[in-house]
């Protein structure tokens, strides 16, 4: 991004809003292989202890 320093607050708020949408055309996400959560790890009723109560 270019230097904002000469910019007004509201526009080097459009610029950063401008630059993320840019931003996120050029490099999309790609989408997930793996169901979302189940990298999570997984925790035994008995471990968690006091939030059982």
């Amino acid at each position: 991004m270019a230097n904002t320093k000469s910019l007004s607050k509201e526009d080097r708020k459009k610029a950063r809003r401008t630059a993320r949408k840019k931003r996120k055309a050029e490099k999309p996400l790609k989408p997930r292989d793996y169901p979302r959560g189940s990298k999570k790890p997984k925790v035994k009723k008995m471990a968690r202890g006091q939030a059982k109560r």
